[in-house]
Protein backbone atom coordinates (compact mmCIF):
# COMPACT_ATOMS: atom_id res chain seq x y z
CA UNK A 1 0.00 0.00 0.00
CA UNK A 2 1.19 3.50 -0.80
CA UNK A 3 1.29 6.37 1.69
CA UNK A 4 -1.75 8.63 1.49
CA UNK A 5 -0.62 10.94 4.33
CA UNK A 6 3.02 11.80 5.00
CA UNK A 7 4.02 14.02 7.92
CA UNK A 8 7.71 14.91 8.15
CA UNK A 9 9.59 16.84 10.86
CA UNK A 10 6.54 18.82 11.95
CA UNK A 11 6.95 21.60 14.51
CA UNK A 12 4.26 23.87 15.95
CA UNK A 13 4.41 26.09 19.02
CA UNK A 14 1.91 28.38 20.70
CA UNK A 15 4.04 30.91 22.55
CA UNK A 16 6.22 28.92 24.93
CA UNK A 17 4.15 25.74 24.48
CA UNK A 18 5.65 23.26 22.02
CA UNK A 19 2.48 21.50 20.85
CA UNK A 20 4.19 19.40 18.15
CA UNK A 21 7.91 18.71 18.16
CA UNK A 22 9.62 17.01 15.20
CA UNK A 23 6.66 14.75 14.43
CA UNK A 24 7.03 12.29 11.52
CA UNK A 25 4.72 9.44 10.48
CA UNK A 26 2.92 7.96 7.45
CA UNK A 27 -0.60 6.65 6.89
CA UNK A 28 -1.14 3.90 4.33
CA UNK A 29 -3.95 4.09 1.81
CA UNK A 30 -7.05 2.17 2.93
CA UNK A 31 -5.92 1.53 6.50
CA UNK A 32 -7.48 2.37 9.84
CA UNK A 33 -4.84 4.51 11.52
CA UNK A 34 -5.17 5.30 15.23
CA UNK A 35 -3.53 8.44 16.64
CA UNK A 36 -3.50 8.28 20.44
CA UNK A 37 -2.56 10.67 23.20
CA UNK A 38 -4.00 12.34 26.28
CA UNK A 39 -5.53 15.80 25.95
CA UNK A 40 -2.69 18.23 25.37
CA UNK A 41 -0.46 15.66 23.64
CA UNK A 42 -0.64 17.37 20.25
CA UNK A 43 -3.31 15.35 18.45
CA UNK A 44 -5.70 18.13 17.49
CA UNK A 45 -2.85 20.45 16.53
CA UNK A 46 -1.56 17.79 14.13
CA UNK A 47 -5.02 17.17 12.69
CA UNK A 48 -5.59 20.88 12.16
CA UNK A 49 -2.30 21.13 10.29
CA UNK A 50 -3.17 18.11 8.12
CA UNK A 51 -6.54 19.73 7.34
CA UNK A 52 -4.99 23.11 6.53
CA UNK A 53 -6.60 24.87 9.49
CA UNK A 54 -3.18 25.66 10.99
CA UNK A 55 0.21 26.31 9.43
CA UNK A 56 3.21 24.55 10.96
CA UNK A 57 6.26 26.49 12.11
CA UNK A 58 8.30 24.06 10.01
CA UNK A 59 8.02 20.62 8.47
CA UNK A 60 6.05 19.17 5.61
CA UNK A 61 2.65 17.51 5.10
CA UNK A 62 1.65 15.63 1.95
CA UNK A 63 -1.94 14.40 1.57
CA UNK A 64 -3.01 12.21 -1.33
CA UNK A 65 0.11 13.26 -3.21
CA UNK A 66 -0.43 17.00 -2.72
CA UNK A 67 1.34 19.55 -0.54
CA UNK A 68 -0.44 22.53 1.03
CA UNK A 69 2.14 24.93 -0.33
CA UNK A 70 0.88 24.31 -3.88
CA UNK A 71 -2.39 22.36 -3.79
CA UNK A 72 -4.52 23.28 -0.75
CA UNK A 73 -7.82 22.83 -2.60
CA UNK A 74 -6.94 19.33 -3.81
CA UNK A 75 -6.02 18.31 -0.28
CA UNK A 76 -9.22 19.67 1.23
CA UNK A 77 -11.33 17.87 -1.37
CA UNK A 78 -9.56 14.61 -0.40
CA UNK A 79 -10.53 14.98 3.26
CA UNK A 80 -13.74 14.49 5.19
CA UNK A 81 -13.49 15.51 8.84
CA UNK A 82 -15.67 14.77 11.86
CA UNK A 83 -14.47 16.99 14.69
CA UNK A 84 -15.16 16.43 18.40
CA UNK A 85 -17.61 19.32 18.37
CA UNK A 86 -20.33 19.31 15.72
CA UNK A 87 -20.08 21.94 12.99
CA UNK A 88 -23.74 21.59 11.95
CA UNK A 89 -26.01 24.66 12.04
CA UNK A 90 -28.53 23.88 14.77
CA UNK A 91 -31.12 26.28 13.36
CA UNK A 92 -31.25 24.56 9.94
CA UNK A 93 -32.78 21.27 8.90
CA UNK A 94 -30.66 18.20 8.19
CA UNK A 95 -31.41 18.64 4.48
CA UNK A 96 -30.35 22.28 4.44
CA UNK A 97 -27.15 21.54 6.33
CA UNK A 98 -26.12 18.84 3.89
CA UNK A 99 -27.23 20.78 0.82
CA UNK A 100 -25.15 23.82 1.79
CA UNK A 101 -22.14 21.62 2.53
CA UNK A 102 -22.43 19.84 -0.82
CA UNK A 103 -22.63 23.18 -2.65
CA UNK A 104 -19.12 24.02 -1.38
CA UNK A 105 -17.84 21.10 -3.46
CA UNK A 106 -19.92 21.94 -6.53
CA UNK A 107 -22.47 19.20 -5.87
CA UNK A 108 -25.96 20.39 -6.84
CA UNK A 109 -29.32 19.18 -8.09
CA UNK A 110 -29.60 15.52 -9.08
CA UNK A 111 -26.00 14.83 -8.08
CA UNK A 112 -26.71 16.08 -4.56
CA UNK A 113 -29.99 14.18 -4.26
CA UNK A 114 -28.32 10.96 -5.40
CA UNK A 115 -25.50 11.31 -2.87
CA UNK A 116 -27.96 12.27 -0.14
CA UNK A 117 -30.00 9.13 -0.80
CA UNK A 118 -26.86 6.99 -0.57
CA UNK A 119 -25.94 8.51 2.79
CA UNK A 120 -29.52 8.30 4.10
CA UNK A 121 -29.46 4.59 3.37
CA UNK A 122 -26.11 3.69 4.91
CA UNK A 123 -26.47 5.96 7.96
CA UNK A 124 -30.20 5.39 8.48
CA UNK A 125 -31.43 8.97 8.77
CA UNK A 126 -34.24 8.99 6.17
CA UNK A 127 -36.75 9.94 8.88
CA UNK A 128 -34.58 12.86 10.10
CA UNK A 129 -34.09 14.72 6.83
CA UNK A 130 -36.65 17.46 7.55
CA UNK A 131 -35.85 17.74 11.25
CA UNK A 132 -34.07 20.78 12.66
CA UNK A 133 -30.58 19.75 13.76
CA UNK A 134 -31.03 21.45 17.14
CA UNK A 135 -33.81 18.95 17.95
CA UNK A 136 -31.73 15.85 17.27
CA UNK A 137 -30.30 13.56 19.93
CA UNK A 138 -26.54 13.20 20.29
CA UNK A 139 -26.47 9.95 18.34
CA UNK A 140 -28.67 11.33 15.56
CA UNK A 141 -26.54 14.46 15.25
CA UNK A 142 -23.39 12.34 15.04
CA UNK A 143 -24.81 10.44 12.09
CA UNK A 144 -25.43 13.73 10.31
CA UNK A 145 -21.90 14.92 11.20
CA UNK A 146 -20.54 11.86 9.41
CA UNK A 147 -22.88 12.38 6.45
CA UNK A 148 -21.58 15.95 6.20
CA UNK A 149 -18.00 14.66 6.14
CA UNK A 150 -18.84 12.07 3.46
CA UNK A 151 -20.99 14.27 1.20
CA UNK A 152 -18.20 14.74 -1.37
CA UNK A 153 -16.94 11.11 -1.27
CA UNK A 154 -13.51 11.88 0.27
CA UNK A 155 -10.60 9.45 0.06
CA UNK A 156 -9.65 10.10 3.70
CA UNK A 157 -12.02 10.30 6.67
CA UNK A 158 -10.61 11.95 9.80
CA UNK A 159 -12.51 11.06 12.95
CA UNK A 160 -11.61 13.08 16.04
CA UNK A 161 -13.20 11.29 19.02
CA UNK A 162 -16.24 10.31 16.89
CA UNK A 163 -18.07 8.09 19.37
CA UNK A 164 -17.45 9.83 22.70
CA UNK A 165 -20.68 9.94 24.68
CA UNK A 166 -22.66 7.77 22.28
CA UNK A 167 -24.71 4.76 23.32
CA UNK A 168 -23.32 1.31 22.34
CA UNK A 169 -25.95 0.78 19.62
CA UNK A 170 -25.08 4.03 17.84
CA UNK A 171 -21.35 3.36 18.21
CA UNK A 172 -21.79 -0.04 16.56
CA UNK A 173 -23.82 1.48 13.71
CA UNK A 174 -21.16 4.10 13.01
CA UNK A 175 -18.34 1.56 13.04
CA UNK A 176 -20.27 -0.79 10.76
CA UNK A 177 -20.69 2.08 8.29
CA UNK A 178 -17.00 3.03 8.52
CA UNK A 179 -15.84 -0.56 7.98
CA UNK A 180 -18.11 -0.94 4.95
CA UNK A 181 -16.70 2.26 3.45
CA UNK A 182 -13.17 0.97 3.95
CA UNK A 183 -13.97 -2.32 2.25
CA UNK A 184 -16.09 -0.99 -0.60
CA UNK A 185 -14.32 2.30 -1.36
CA UNK A 186 -10.83 1.67 0.06
CA UNK A 187 -11.34 4.71 2.26
CA UNK A 188 -8.53 5.62 4.65
CA UNK A 189 -9.64 6.36 8.22
CA UNK A 190 -7.54 8.52 10.56
CA UNK A 191 -8.87 8.08 14.09
CA UNK A 192 -8.34 9.61 17.50
CA UNK A 193 -10.24 7.92 20.29
CA UNK A 194 -10.39 7.37 24.03
CA UNK A 195 -11.95 3.92 23.53
CA UNK A 196 -9.11 1.43 23.53
CA UNK A 197 -11.16 -1.31 21.88
CA UNK A 198 -11.47 0.99 18.85
CA UNK A 199 -7.71 1.51 18.78
CA UNK A 200 -7.17 -2.25 19.14
CA UNK A 201 -8.98 -2.74 15.82
CA UNK A 202 -6.65 -0.36 13.95
CA UNK A 203 -4.13 -1.46 11.35
CA UNK A 204 -1.48 0.85 12.77
CA UNK A 205 -1.18 2.92 15.95
CA UNK A 206 0.91 5.98 16.77
CA UNK A 207 1.05 7.16 20.40
CA UNK A 208 2.19 10.71 21.07
CA UNK A 209 2.99 12.46 24.32
CA UNK A 210 4.03 16.10 24.68
CA UNK A 211 4.05 16.49 20.90
CA UNK A 212 6.46 13.60 20.28
CA UNK A 213 5.96 10.00 19.18
CA UNK A 214 6.58 7.64 22.09
CA UNK A 215 5.56 4.37 20.40
CA UNK A 216 4.18 3.12 17.10
CA UNK A 217 3.34 -0.17 15.42
CA UNK A 218 0.49 -2.59 14.87
CA UNK A 219 -1.64 -3.34 17.94
CA UNK A 220 -0.03 -6.79 18.17
CA UNK A 221 3.49 -5.35 17.98
CA UNK A 222 2.69 -2.80 20.68
CA UNK A 223 1.09 -5.39 22.97
CA UNK A 224 4.07 -7.71 22.58
CA UNK A 225 6.53 -4.87 23.25
CA UNK A 226 4.78 -3.06 26.09
CA UNK A 227 2.03 -5.20 27.62
CA UNK A 228 3.16 -8.84 27.51
CA UNK A 229 0.83 -11.78 28.09
CA UNK A 230 -1.18 -13.11 31.00
CA UNK A 231 -1.66 -16.74 32.04
CA UNK A 232 -4.69 -17.55 34.16
CA UNK A 233 -4.53 -20.98 35.83
CA UNK A 234 -7.51 -22.70 37.40
CA UNK A 235 -7.70 -25.58 39.86
CA UNK A 236 -4.18 -25.04 41.19
CA UNK A 237 -2.86 -24.38 44.68
CA UNK A 238 -0.94 -21.28 45.66
CA UNK A 239 2.02 -23.53 46.46
CA UNK A 240 2.16 -24.63 42.81
CA UNK A 241 2.02 -21.02 41.63
CA UNK A 242 4.86 -19.87 43.88
CA UNK A 243 7.17 -22.42 42.19
CA UNK A 244 7.06 -20.28 39.07
CA UNK A 245 8.99 -17.54 40.86
CA UNK A 246 6.90 -14.84 39.22
CA UNK A 247 4.54 -12.16 40.52
CA UNK A 248 0.96 -13.39 40.55
CA UNK A 249 -2.51 -12.15 41.33
CA UNK A 250 -5.07 -14.26 43.20
CA UNK A 251 -8.46 -14.36 41.51
CA UNK A 252 -11.75 -15.74 42.76
CA UNK A 253 -11.22 -19.11 41.08
CA UNK A 254 -7.58 -19.12 40.07
CA UNK A 255 -4.32 -17.21 39.72
CA UNK A 256 -3.09 -14.80 37.05
CA UNK A 257 0.59 -14.48 36.16
CA UNK A 258 2.17 -11.81 34.00
CA UNK A 259 4.81 -12.91 31.46
CA UNK A 260 6.91 -11.04 28.91
CA UNK A 261 5.70 -12.90 25.83
CA UNK A 262 4.20 -16.13 24.52
CA UNK A 263 7.64 -17.77 24.47
CA UNK A 264 7.84 -17.46 28.26
CA UNK A 265 4.44 -19.16 28.53
CA UNK A 266 5.80 -22.13 26.56
CA UNK A 267 8.82 -22.34 28.88
CA UNK A 268 6.59 -22.47 31.95
CA UNK A 269 4.32 -25.13 30.44
CA UNK A 270 7.31 -27.34 29.62
CA UNK A 271 8.87 -26.83 33.06
CA UNK A 272 5.69 -27.21 35.17
CA UNK A 273 3.27 -29.30 33.06
CA UNK A 274 1.43 -30.61 36.12
CA UNK A 275 0.22 -27.06 36.96
CA UNK A 276 -1.30 -26.45 33.52
CA UNK A 277 -4.39 -28.60 33.92
CA UNK A 278 -6.84 -25.81 33.14
CA UNK A 279 -5.57 -22.47 31.89
CA UNK A 280 -5.93 -19.66 29.37
CA UNK A 281 -3.48 -17.22 27.78
CA UNK A 282 -4.49 -13.65 26.96
CA UNK A 283 -2.67 -10.74 25.40
CA UNK A 284 -2.30 -7.48 27.28
CA UNK A 285 -4.70 -4.73 26.27
CA UNK A 286 -4.10 -1.41 24.52
CA UNK A 287 -4.86 0.28 27.86
CA UNK A 288 -1.81 -1.51 29.29
CA UNK A 289 0.28 -0.42 26.30
CA UNK A 290 -0.72 3.22 26.66
CA UNK A 291 -0.07 3.25 30.40
CA UNK A 292 3.31 1.58 29.93
CA UNK A 293 4.38 4.00 27.18
CA UNK A 294 3.16 7.29 28.66
CA UNK A 295 2.69 6.55 32.34
CA UNK A 296 -0.84 7.92 31.96
CA UNK A 297 -4.33 6.57 31.52
CA UNK A 298 -6.22 7.54 28.37
CA UNK A 299 -9.43 9.25 29.47
CA UNK A 300 -11.82 11.81 28.08
CA UNK A 301 -10.96 14.38 30.74
CA UNK A 302 -9.82 17.71 29.39
CA UNK A 303 -6.92 19.83 30.48
CA UNK A 304 -5.70 23.31 29.75
CA UNK A 305 -3.10 22.41 27.14
CA UNK A 306 -3.41 22.31 23.37
CA UNK A 307 -4.96 18.99 22.33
Amino acid sequence: MSNIIEVKNLFKSFGDVKAVCDLSFCVKEGELFAFLGVNGAGKSTTINIICGQLYPDSGNVVVNGYGFDRNPDEIKSSLGVVFQNSLLDSSLSVYDNLESRAALYGIHGDSFRKRLHELETILHFEDLIKRTVGKLSGGQRRRIDIARALIHSPKILILDEPTTGLDPQTRKLLWDVIENLRKEENMTVFLTTHYMEEAAGADYVVIIDSGKITAQGTPLELKNSYAGDFITLYGVSEEEITKFGRPYEKLRDGYRISVENTGKVTELILKYPEAFRDYEITKGKMDDVFLSVTGKKLTGESDNGHA
